[in-house]
């Protein structure tokens, strides 16, 4: 077997070590993401590989640990290394046994055997809050090669280990979608496609495809403005990037511009806009006077970016920071016509993107951020004028910050009518998902005089 992720700068020991420091980091709290881009620049993609990987098999390969090392290292590194080399070896000896158990998954990182064993001791031996541990390692990874038909007889029957999410999110969504939660559990341990959205101010759909197939990159098209990679690629190796032709955006993530009405001459707020894929998406579409607020200033330098390479950034778009449910730090007082709330969430619906995010949340954050959403519809809500709408989004699929928050919205603001709207999006669930996008929740909201 060859192993198909090695990097060509780094042996697997040190790609290994640096795995285990993000996973370590995701089980402290810390976002993958921000771990990825401290990440030396030669070891990033095999990091990142490994380090979704073993994210979208945690919860088995935490399982698989603690049932061979009932007690939990004390040291954190240990413990991630540990789960990192168990995930890549239960993956290895099922390729061993079936050469073709991950043919239609080029995400999975496939090595050798014997390479996951000795790069892992390696790995420990290497480090010296690790090395008195190399024993420890090489013991356990070699136990599990032997006894792997045994060990996963017992652990494959635990929720955490069958499903990869924490019990609760798996209790949530048994509850919450009684006839799809299996599908839904599935699909968030599949990498979603690279969809792009066409910026019809320099491109077309038509013109981008012709483009990419000149280039060999195969490509379809799932609804207006947005084309789809068969294979993801670097955004640097995709024609038109540097020209503003298009930006990176889930197609269920575009229909926020789609879904939310606008004219040339409108006066528009895009709430809590970083990084600015919809506000660019809304801006594309027609010439408004558009306000981008945001509460975070390191966030917002991004919005501007994105605007300034897409061409977008004129005078009449103003770039704020300011907190979406304090209008009267912000607000002139003049009313909205068309306001986009793309509220702060949990952010369930794109796990499959990020898979850190499942191991990040606490059952307690559901709640939490269904009362700040509220907070910030309610408040955006009367900045909006008569006769104008306002889009409530999230990427979410818990029904707190889908259905039951419009439910409550429409209880408290009798002048808000909902307007036809796709609701909830579910990735893998046929008849709820879109065109395999991620998991999003829309209503479209209307202000009676």
């Amino acid at each position: 077997m060859s192993d198909t992720h090695s990097s060509p700068s780094l042996p697997l020991s040190e790609v290994l070590l640096l795995s285990a420091r993000h996973i370590e980091g995701v089980l402290a709290g810390k976002s993958l993401s921000d771990s990825l881009a401290a990440t030396p620049a030669p070891a990033r993609a095999a990091v990142q590989s490994i380090s979704f990987h073993v994210l979208r098999r945690l919860g088995h390969a935490r399982q698989i640990r603690i049932t061979l090392v009932p007690r939990q290292p004390g040291n954190a590194w240990l413990d991630a290394l540990l789960m990192v080399s168990l995930a890549l070896l239960d993956t290895a000896m099922r390729v061993q046994a079936d050469p073709d158990a991950f043919a239609d998954r080029p995400d999975v990182p496939v090595y050798a055997v014997h390479t996951v064993v000795d790069q892992a001791v390696r790995a420990a031996d290497s480090q010296a809050a690790l090395r008195q541990s190399k024993g420890l390692v090489n013991g356990v990874l070699r136990r599990f090669t032997r006894e792997r038909d045994a060990i996963l007889a017992q652990v494959e029957s635990r929720p955490e280990a069958r499903w990869n999410h924490p019990g609760w999110w798996v209790k949530e969504l048994r509850r919450a979608y009684p006839r799809d939660w299996e599908a839904l559990l599935e699909a968030a341990n599949r990498p979603g496609p690279m969809t792009l959205r066409v910026n019809q101010r320099r491109c077309t759909v038509e013109r981008l495809r012709a483009v990419l197939d000149e280039a060999g990159i195969a490509s379809s098209s799932p609804g207006t403005g947005a084309v789809t990679l068969d294979k993801a690629l670097p955004v640097h190796a995709i024609p038109g990037f540097d020209l503003g032709w298009w930006s990176v955006q889930d197609w269920s993530a575009q229909q926020a511009g789609l879904l939310l009405p606008v004219r040339d001459g409108m006066r528009v707020l895009d709430a809590c806009a970083a990084p600015g894929g919809k506000t660019a998406h809304l801006l594309e579409q027609a010439d408004l006077e558009l306000t981008a607020l945001d509460s975070d200033a390191e966030r917002l330098q991004r919005v501007s970016q994105n605007l300034h390479r897409l061409g977008l950034d004129g005078e009449r778009v103003q770039i704020r920071r300011g907190n979406a449910a304090r209008p009267d730090q912000w607000w002139d007082g003049k009313p909205f016509d068309a306001i986009l709330a793309d509220v702060p969430c949990t952010a369930s619906g794109i796990v499959r993107r990020h898979p850190d995010i499942r191991w990040l949340r606490r059952e307690s954050d559901v709640a939490d951020t269904a009362r700040l959403q509220a907070s910030i519809l309610s408040a955006l809500w009367s900045t909006l004028g008569v006769g104008g709408h306002m889009l409530y989004s999230t990427c979410s699929i818990f029904p707190a910050e889908g259905q039951q928050q419009v439910e409550a919205f429409l209880a408290r603001h009798p002048k808000a009518e909902l307007l036809p709207s796709p609701g909830q999006i579910l990735p893998g669930v046929p008849g709820r998902s879109l065109a395999d996008g991620d998991g999003f929740f829309y209503a479209l909201f209307t202000r009676r005089a």
